[in-house]
């Protein structure tokens, strides 16, 4: 019977040692090896031992093979795993840094849209001397100046309390206290650091007024939620 030796076969294929010593010890009649565990002593052991036949040859190989590629095919397993979670790691940190400047983003462009939009409000307030002096004015009339003089998102709060401290009436005077006007400035002759007409023009009372707002009280809105906490400004 032909034999083929597996001396180089058995060293060169670590994982399929036991499987070697075992079919060997079939072969010959003899008991496996105690250690299996032992991979020099178990190679030793093939080595001694008669070689294969080479009926049983395919057989050793093959197992050989199999556990090579079983072990192949578990560290390509591995390496693929390590390798998607990696990936899903990266792509996670890009859309949480995509989705960051997409709300700063927006953030801008409201910010960008509500500066947009009070500079439009303050480039079409007309000044108290752009109105011609007339001798009389009704209430429609004061009422459309101030809402050409002072910026839209304002305007209702100085309509409160004009509404409140004259009704819009440009003539009101309260002879107790010396107030005067639409705005009751107190006493009225501050108006005249607006101009000269404070008693008879109703816009430049409404200039002096939102001067006094804006200073005092930072915005006509300002001089409201004061006023309504305690009714005066």
């Amino acid at each position: 019977m032909s034999r083929i030796s597996v001396r180089g076969f058995a060293v060169a294929s670590a994982t399929a040692v036991t499987t070697v010593g075992a079919v060997v010890g079939v072969a010959s009649g003899s008991t496996p090896a105690a250690d299996d565990n032992n991979f020099e002593a178990a190679a030793a052991d093939t080595t001694l031992l008669a070689d294969i036949p080479a009926g049983q040859q395919a057989q050793v190989q093959t197992a050989s093979l199999t556990q090579q590629a079983d072990a192949q095919a578990s560290a390509a397993d591995a390496a693929a795993k390590k390798s998607a979670e990696e990936t899903a790691r990266i792509q996670a940190a890009k859309d949480a840094k995509s989705k960051k400047q997409a709300a700063e983003d927006k953030l801008e462009a409201e910010r960008k849209a509500k500066d947009d939009a009070e500079r439009a409000s303050r480039d079409s307030v007309r000044d108290a001397t752009s109105f011609s002096a007339q001798g009389s004015y009704s209430v429609a009339d004061v009422q459309a100046m101030a809402r050409q003089m002072i910026p839209a998102d304002q305007f209702q709060c100085f309509s409160n309390i004009v509404n409140h401290e004259s009704s819009w009436n440009y003539q009101a005077s309260n002879p107790s206290s010396g107030a005067y006007g639409l705005v009751q400035a107190l006493p009225g002759s501050k108006m005249s650091s607006a101009g000269a007409d404070w008693q008879t023009n109703p816009a430049t009372q409404i200039k002096w007024g939102l001067s006094y707002m804006d200073g005092r009280y930072g915005s006509p809105c300002g001089a409201w939620s004061f006023w309504q906490a305690n009714n005066w400004y």
